[in-house]
């Protein structure tokens, strides 16, 4: 693999220098974009309030714009969504956002018309199957080659009945949200039976549930004694909300870890008290992992001890916390093992391949199974940081460059998907 120089970022090295800093973590990728979809839902207008502005909310944006909602930005970024028929033809880029590519089809199949449905190269490889199959079970005409997979063309009749789906969502649980989300739009409401072998990431289809009710839906949720789950939406009309979008937690890992990883302390101003957001369990993980964290007022501050220790942990329902966990493991005095996961190499690229190929590369110690990384400590040295076009994984190389001096982070600009500015907002967090 190649790179030209202006591709690569040299992440700042801080040695052991503290940290000291406080910082505002922009709004949650997972939650703007379930807002946007339920307020395009509503019979009656939304304000967003500190909603997340990035690549993937952005697609998200243009995507419901192009089928017909009125989405306008007020000066000071929250987002003003007017509810509208939806009608084509319409074409939408979904990039290589799993909520885009996932949450968006089944919304298109309430509009008038062909909506046609393109992407990255790697959203090709991303499974969309299981959607495409439910929505076809529910009588909406999709032509997709046999493919099941993107592009697609959605040949959408204005409605969707409704009824009983069975879904297989242990690649993803965008699956099962996707479906959820629009079943108060349908004619007799939409019940979801989980099949799969497993179900990863419970959190983000709690939030799902969770913001559902926000808008007024009714919402029933079964678990049986061999822990299938079984969704119930009633149909409904949703209303107009006003909403403050919460911080992205997820997106707090590498500031917190790099208070763990240089010491001093990291202040994360906002943070929730209760939230369904899978980024909370940074604050038990990483306490487990040597740091101190403890609230402070409504903030949550975070501070090194000296000392990071190694992890076992089932990551299943928190996958996408693996690349900052890994990039701490690494760096910790004891061997770690992150377990369960497997599914994360259907998302944004295969990241266990990548996070075992890059810190490997730089001196590291990583064995991969199919579902897990073992981490032994080792020493690491400078180098390239691939990114795979993955924000996460940009993110764990600048979190490795702050104790290795001379890592590059080949592509930095992909963590625009989630973070608008991760470099000024990285250099912010350095000057204090």
């Amino acid at each position: 693999m190649s790179e030209k120089t202006v591709d690569l970022w040299n992440a700042p090295f801080r040695g052991a220098a503290p940290i000291c800093a406080a910082i505002t973590i922009p709004g949650s990728k997972s939650a703007t974009n379930r807002a946007l979809i339920l307020a395009a839902l509503a019979t009656s207008p939304s304000l967003l309030r500190k909603p997340l502005h990035s690549r993937d909310s952005a697609l998200m944006i243009a995507g419901l714009k192009a089928i017909g909602c009125g989405i306008s930005e007020e000066a000071n970024g929250d987002l003003k969504v007017t509810p509208a028929k939806f009608f084509g033809p319409a074409s939408v880029d979904v990039g290589n956002a799993g909520t885009v590519m996932r949450f968006l089809p089944p919304v298109a199949a309430l509009a008038n018309g062909l909506i046609h449905f393109d992407g990255d190269a790697r959203s090709y490889e991303r499974p969309v199957g299981p959607v495409i199959s439910a929505l076809e079970s529910l009588g909406v005409t999709i032509e997709h080659g046999n493919r099941y997979s993107l592009p697609l063309t959605i040949n959408a009749s204005g409605s969707i009945k409704g009824g009983t789906l069975e879904i297989d969502a242990s690649s993803s649980s965008q699956f099962i949200s996707a479906l959820l989300l629009i079943g108060p739009a349908t004619q007799t409401g939409i019940t979801i039976r989980d099949i799969g072998n497993s179900l990863p990431s419970v959190p983000h289809i709690e939030m799902t549930i969770e913001m559902l009710r926000v808008f007024g839906a009714t919402v029933e949720v079964k678990i049986s004694n061999s822990g299938k789950h079984e969704w119930r939406v009633e149909p409904g009309e949703l209303k107009g909300q006003e909403l403050i979008i919460e911080p992205d937690l997820s997106n707090a890992a590498p500031f917190m870890a790099a208070a763990m990883i240089s010491g001093g302390e990291i202040t994360i101003t906002d943070w929730p008290k209760k939230t369904a957001q899978p980024g909370d369990q940074l604050r038990s993980i990483f306490a487990k992992m040597g740091a101190k964290i403890e609230f402070v007022g409504a903030d949550l501050k975070v501070s090194g001890t000296g000392v990071i220790k190694g992890i076992d942990i089932d990551l299943h329902d928190v996958g996408e916390l693996t690349p900052s966990i890994a990039a701490v493991a690494a760096l910790a005095h004891s061997p770690s093992s992150l377990r369960g996961i497997g599914h994360l190499r259907l998302h944004e690229t295969d990241r266990l391949a990548a996070l075992a190929t890059e810190l490997n590369a730089l001196g590291g110690d990583v064995d991969e199974e199919e579902s897990a990384l073992h981490i032994s400590p080792a020493p690491l040295h400078g180098g390239i940081f691939h990114t795979y076009d993955d924000h996460r994984l940009a993110t764990a190389g600048a979190m490795l460059g702050l104790v290795v001096n001379g890592i590059q982070i080949e592509n930095i600009a992909t963590t625009k998907k989630t973070l608008p500015d991760f470099p000024g907002a990285w250099k912010a967090m350095l000057n204090g």
